[in-house]
């Protein structure tokens, strides 16, 4: 990652902004500025000394302006006028004309907006960091005399045979040369149920085996593993994704010139070609200098975006600056994460049947019976279903696990065991008519737990009942889904590790437009891209590490906050802290209000100005009308903005 030690970084809107002084921290230049600020205005209300006032408000402008000035004169030296330019136009046009509260106090506002932006300009440090931290530093490596030694992840070869035990993550990308085990895809691959893994098939680095031990054979060396390839997608994806100009920005660099060349034609044409005085047409310029100050267009920002953070902070929603909640309200399509986002993210029974004589809740009861030895999240799903159901739970003995199939034990002085399709075919209890029924659960997308009497003595065996273990749609999901659509989505498509069966039994249910399975982390990014050329603006919305890359290069990336991992929060431009997906819908809808009240705040301001503009080349009005014009009209504004926290207050 490359380090940011720069005292100038970029925002995402493309603007260069001075973080301190290179003597004050940025923090303490904004904390200034706002307390000067309102020291001068209690003076001015007090009726103290007006050098006081002056003194106070032009320590908190200069406190302000240190993080603005400098960038403006940089925007100016490349010939570009941005929204630093029009700020300082601003500031140095209100103390001419007098106004210096007003000054001080765009000048906070404004640096306080652009401060809050920034606080996520380090989200893709941190988020490397957290990915980076999920893999183990060291290996066991198996020596050809069959012994075992501890080396640096970093120091595994290809071909190396390394030792994964029950419970540990596994160090480096290989394949399994012997053993069986469920290994948790999920950091990697997104998927909620482990997979089972055996001899020839891949295992990722940073997924945890389970109860099984694995000797696996490594074929990718720690630089090159799936994790690493992850982080450097995110780190490409952070660089190369094109910067949103805020519709501010580029309002500035078209009003800022013209009022300028105007003003200077207003001053020169007249007394140079029609033989007019140069006295009334240099005021009549200096009255459309102070008319066209743009006070009030710049405050239609930053009171704007503060408020729309404020309102959705307090519903939940944590959006990392002013260009994406700007970004939020032109969205045209969405790509979300199944597991945590769509589904709950954790294995439960969905389904129940008896084969046998045994009623459902005894089949239940002895499956839990055994699976309470294991922590194995699909005999946790089994166990907890049997507590909420309030089943006896009878004791068993001589428990076993039977890695990458399930587990045995005694309940009753009678042997059972509880496993999957494998086991079933393993037992011999697996006909026709069973096969068949296995294969309808398992075409839904979901995993089994067949619980099963074991052979013994003259008894054949019997399987006693199926139980159908899956990622259940989160309870919120089609109603929030439907929000989207109703916010102006044209289109939302699922984008998931898991298989194709899953995902598109999941989709069908959510009510999805489209759902691609099956996918790996460069995979997401691949099809993100595709979206973003058909429809312009993109988000995407996840949970889980393998969710950052997309996140990453997505329009505006949107984190399921409470229970997604630290990498996709960090990663994410938006978070929703209370994992409510219908929050995203109020978000869009607010982004798309923000937008429109900057638009309308700048419109309604320059309607004012333009007012005032023909009556004093009429003759109409004065100077001083202008500066109560400009005055009256950045204070509508504000008052205007503040209404968008009424908006959106948690009921």
């Amino acid at each position: 990652m490359h380090q940011q030690t720069q005292e100038v970084k970029k925002s995402d809107c493309g603007c260069e902004h001075d973080h301190g002084s290179g003597l004050l921290p940025q923090k303490t230049l904004i904390a200034a500025s706002g307390i000067l600020t309102g020291l001068g205005l209690a003076l001015k209300w007090s009726g103290l000394p007006e050098s006081w006032q002056m003194t106070s408000f032009a320590i908190a402008t200069l406190s302000g302006g240190c993080l603005v000035f400098p960038a403006a004169w940089k925007a100016l030296l490349k010939v570009k006028l941005d929204m630093n330019v029009l700020m300082t136009v601003a500031v140095i046009g209100a103390w001419i004309i007098g106004e210096h509260a007003e000054a001080a106090a765009v000048v906070f506002l404004f640096a306080l907006s652009e401060w809050l932006e920034g606080l996520s300009a380090e989200r893709a440090r941190n988020a490397v960091r957290s990915l980076m931290s999920l893999t183990p530093d060291t290996a066991l490596r198996k020596l050809a005399d069959g012994e075992i030694e501890e080396i640096q992840a970093s120091a595994v070869g290809k071909g190396d045979l390394i030792l994964v035990r029950s419970g540990q993550r596994i160090p480096l990308d290989g394949e399994v040369a012997s053993g069986r085990s469920a290994v948790n895809q999920a950091p990697i691959t997104g998927e909620s149920v482990p997979v089972e893994k055996e001899t020839g098939d891949d295992v990722y680095a940073g997924t945890v085996n389970g109860e099984g031990s694995l000797e696996v054979r490594v074929t990718t060396l720690a630089a090159d593993s799936t994790l690493s390839r992850i982080t450097r997608l995110v780190e490409e994806a952070e660089s190369s994704r094109a910067p949103t100009q805020r519709f501010v920005d580029k309002f500035a660099s078209i009003y800022t010139p013209l009022v300028f060349v105007a003003a200077i034609l207003t001053a020169l044409i007249s007394p140079l070609f029609f033989g007019g005085e140069w006295q009334p047409w240099i005021y009549k310029a200096l009255a459309l200098l102070v008319i066209a100050c743009p006070c009030a267009l710049v405050i239609a920002t930053p009171v704007s975006i503060v408020s729309g953070l404020t309102a959705l902070a307090r519903r939940g929603v944590l959006v990392k600056g002013g260009t994406h909640l700007e970004a939020l309200g032109k969205l045209k399509a969405l790509a979300v994460d199944k597991t945590g986002t769509i589904t709950a993210g954790k294995p439960r029974v969905v389904g129940l049947r008896s084969l046998s004589d045994e009623t459902e809740a005894r089949v239940l009861a002895l499956a839990a019976s055994i699976d309470s030895h294991s922590e194995h999240p699909i005999a946790r799903a089994v166990v907890e279903h049997a507590e909420a159901r309030k089943v006896s739970i009878p004791k068993s003995f001589n428990y076993q696990s039977i890695p990458g199939q399930g587990a045995e034990a005694e309940i009753d002085g009678i042997f059972y065991f509880v496993g999957n399709h494998r086991l079933v075919h393993a037992s011999g209890l697996c006909g026709e008519e069973l096969e068949a029924k296995l294969r309808e659960v398992e075409s839904k997308g979901l995993s089994l737990a067949v619980l099963a009497r074991q052979p013994h003595g003259d008894n054949p065996g019997e399987v006693l009942g199926l139980i159908s273990i899956g990622d259940a749609l989160r309870p919120d999901a089609q109603r929030a889904l439907a929000a989207l659509h109703e916010a102006g989505l044209k289109r939302i498509v699922m984008l998931s590790g898991d298989n194709q069966r899953t995902v598109d039994a999941i989709a069908k249910e959510a009510g999805l437009d489209e759902a691609f399975g099956d996918m790996m982390p460069e995979d997401k990014v691949t099809k993100l891209r595709e979206m973003i050329a058909r429809h312009g603006q993109v988000g995407m919305i996840g949970d889980g590490v393998n969710d950052a890359p997309a996140l990453a290069i997505a329009s505006v990336g949107i984190a399921m906050g409470a229970i997604g991992s630290d990498t996709a929060i960090e990663t994410a431009d938006v978070a929703l802290m209370k994992d409510d997906l219908g929050k995203l819908a109020e978000a869009i809808n607010l982004g798309r209000r923000t937008l429109g009240m900057i638009r309308f705040n700048i419109g309604f301001a320059l309607l004012v100005k333009a007012v005032f503009l023909v009556l004093t080349f009429a003759g109409h009005a004065t100077l001083w009308m202008a500066i109560l014009a400009d005055t009256g009209a950045t204070l509508l504004v504000i008052v205007n903005s503040l209404r968008l926290l009424g908006r959106t207050r948690e009921k």
